[in-house]
């Protein structure tokens, strides 16, 4: 909620100053993206530590690129179909705002369906069957700290400090 309310403000904001709309919606996602990254990963879905280039980041990516270039498009039929409003009422950048909103509105269900699933899933199965038709490599092991070998011998200490 908070990334969409930075979103809608920062939007509407350049909308006022005529920046054209496929600005407005990099500048309005960028604003939004940016703690909406942080808040999912770290709030939603309880992700700490290093993010998974290859899943997180790249996922979460790809999930902003289209939503941004679906809010460009939208926002730009809106604008485009609502000059013959007077301007000075405010209701061009009320609707313009709004289809920017819509559009965010509509796609949070998908996008809330891939970060659960895939982006930021700790057992997703996406990568599941994509790992199982060679599209994907093996997981990681992880590691859970020192390891310690048994089959070297443990060197004897001697006790009275004699050579």
């Amino acid at each position: 909620m908070f990334a969409a309310a930075t979103s809608a403000v920062v939007f509407a904001i350049l909308f006022v100053f005529n920046v054209g709309t496929t600005t407005d919606s990099i500048c309005a996602f960028t604003a939004g993206a940016i703690p909406n990254w942080f808040l999912n990963r770290r709030w939603a879905w309880s992700r700490r530590g290093r993010p998974e280039l290859g899943r997180e980041v790249f996922g979460y990516g790809l999930t902003v690129i289209i939503s941004l270039v679906l809010t460009s498009l939208a926002t730009a039929w809106t604008k485009a179909h609502v000059q013959g409003i007077p301007a000075h009422y405010g209701i061009r950048m009320i609707l313009v705002t709004a289809s920017y909103l819509a559009v965010f509105a509509v796609l949070f269900v998908a996008k809330f369906a891939l970060y659960e699933f895939w982006v930021f899933s700790e057992h997703s199965r996406v990568r599941a069957a994509l790992r199982s038709r060679g599209l994907l490599p093996p997981p990681r092991a992880k590691r859970s700290g020192p390891t310690v070998r048994s089959d070297r011998p443990v060197p004897a200490v001697n006790s009275d400090h004699t050579p």
